[in-house]
């Protein structure tokens, strides 16, 4: 299946805080859309593991995403070296994305910026036909780069190279981050003796909100996604920019 946008982050919930807005405007224009979660968030402070899996899935039903996957790596363990480029690499040649959304390039949590550089580096190298990979069948895969990496802006402050316009999109987006019920302030999730946690005030998801209305605000609109790309952008119309 080839898609046209793979959204691959860190942890399951941070494609739904970051860009699921994002997400949902391409599906709307048509575009095909997948996600990979690089860990299975284990060391979350709240749910389990397996847990956090069904909630994704929940919130990828919810988007209306093609697919989406986990590569299995260790939750504030992985590395960006060789072994784990590699392990990322097979996905996006399996799926071709003309585009990558990821991790912000710098954030609170240490697994967000080292994941963004990891995806980073694993979308170049992927066009590397040097570089063997296989599939689940043993075959071996063809090269891919995407055209685009794009970073996305977490719970620190970024000045963004663009925002996208979500306005549309926004309240299916909450419902999205709300999938994740063990993780954010949904009051029926009943976590027996689980502590609360940085995210799971009601404060967080105000901030959230904040966030898309301050993006939003920049460009002229209700809600916004912001994003920063190491590549400049180019057009051919300007009537693009609202």
């Amino acid at each position: 299946m080839k898609l046209d946008i793979l959204a691959i982050t860190a942890h399951p919930d941070d494609v739904e805080l970051c860009c699921a807005g994002t997400l949902l405007a391409q599906i709307a224009l048509g575009k095909k859309v997948g996600i990979v979660d690089l860990t299975r968030g284990e060391l979350g402070t709240r749910g389990t593991p397996e847990g956090r899996i069904q909630e994704g899935l929940d919130a990828a039903r919810i988007l209306g995403v093609e697919v989406r996957e986990n590569v299995g790596l260790a939750d504030g363990f992985f590395k960006n070296n060789e072994a784990h480029q590699k392990a990322i690499i097979p996905f996006i040649r399996k799926y071709r994305p003309e585009i990558v959304i990821t991790n912000a390039i710098d954030d609170r949590h240490p697994d967000h910026g080292r994941g963004g550089a990891l995806v980073a580096e694993a979308s170049f190298y992927s066009g590397l036909r040097m570089v063997k990979t296989y599939d689940e069948q043993g075959n071996e895969q063809e090269a891919w780069r995407p055209k685009h990496v794009f970073h996305s802006i977490q719970d620190r402050y970024i000045t963004p190279d663009f925002i996208v316009d979500i306005t549309d999109f926004h309240d299916k987006k909450i419902e999205a981050v709300k999938a994740f019920k063990s993780q954010f302030h949904v009051p029926e999730y009943k976590g027996e003796g689980e502590p609360q946690s940085y995210i799971s005030s009601p404060e967080f998801l105000e901030f959230i909100i904040a966030r898309a209305q301050e993006m939003g605000h920049a460009i002229g609109v209700k809600y916004g996604e912001g994003f920063t790309t190491a590549r400049k952008l180019g057009v051919r119309d300007l009537s693009v920019f609202i």
